[in-house]
């Protein structure tokens, strides 16, 4: 997973320049450049928390992008060390996301959770699709044709919306800040005034070569497009970055039913 392409992703959507993040996070602007570029280490817990104050995006999700552990859980453990005895019994049954979600639908139901601003879950992918907005095992020259074949689709649920406009806007939008977050996967997106959020996915028959930020050929895209601008689009953003860093791209590899990917999605998003 690449952290500093996921950051810069976000750092541009949020309309903010290297500089000012740089200043208000306390760090050189020649730093965070490296971070981004990943030349640097990933960015300390306390920074991660600072970054994600500034994008106003939840901490803990930087940190799954980060394949961090969040201090909360971190300090959690070191309060209450018989936890790490139940979190070491859910490993070695190797819970699915699914088994997860009955875990915590007990949780919620017995220990009540308030949730407070900054811990909310972050908005699911899944719900923005639609089979035909899905697209399996697409045949394609180079990265441009995806993008055309997706802007097809999202143009289908924005009435009033022109196909080759979207692609241009997808494009301008990749030339502003490459959209690929790492594992495979990119996540192209535009704007698009008054629109809801609507999103499509496709995956690549053969992989694309493509300039990304750890090397990995191109094998899924999942572009969006929303209306409104803030924290529930990052939130978006990220949430496709840290699910490739679960190995999205990996689990839809090979799936012929656009029905099928739909499901196995909803399954790697059952806990966010």
């Amino acid at each position: 997973m690449h952290l500093g392409a996921t950051l810069r992703l976000l750092r541009v959507d949020a309309g903010l320049s290297l500089r000012d993040l740089a200043r208000r996070i306390g760090v050189s602007s020649a730093y965070l450049s490296r971070v981004e570029n990943g030349v640097d280490a990933p960015p300390t817990q306390e920074r991660l928390t600072a970054i994600a104050r500034e994008l106003d995006v939840p901490p803990g999700l930087l940190m799954d992008v980060a394949n961090r552990v969040s201090p909360y859980v971190a300090g959690y453990l070191e309060d209450v060390p018989a936890a790490g005895t139940l979190l070491l019994d859910i490993a070695r049954r190797k819970l699915t996301g699914a088994q997860l979600a009955r875990v915590r639908a007990f949780l919620d139901a017995e220990f009540p959770l308030r949730e407070v601003r900054g811990d909310e879950p972050v908005p699911p992918l899944a719900p923005l699709l639609s089979a035909e907005r899905v697209v399996v095992q697409l045949s394609c020259g180079d990265y441009e044709d995806a993008l055309d074949v997706a802007a097809g689709r999202l143009a289908a649920a924005l009435p009033g919306v022109d196909a080759a406009t979207l692609a241009q806007g997808l494009r301008r939008r990749e030339g502003e800040v490459p959209s690929q977050v790492g594992n495979g996967v990119a996540v192209p997106h535009a704007f698009v005034a008054g629109a809801a959020p609507v999103a499509a996915l496709v995956t690549l028959a053969r992989p694309l070569k493509v300039e990304s930020p750890d090397g990995q050929p191109l094998r899924l895209v999942v572009a969006l497009v929303d209306g409104h601008v803030g924290r529930a689009r990052l939130m978006r953003l990220a949430h496709v970055a840290r699910l490739a860093g679960r190995g999205l791209a990996d689990r839809l590899h090979g799936a012929e039913d656009p029905q099928r990917v739909l499901e196995t999605l909803e399954e790697l998003e059952a806990l966010r």
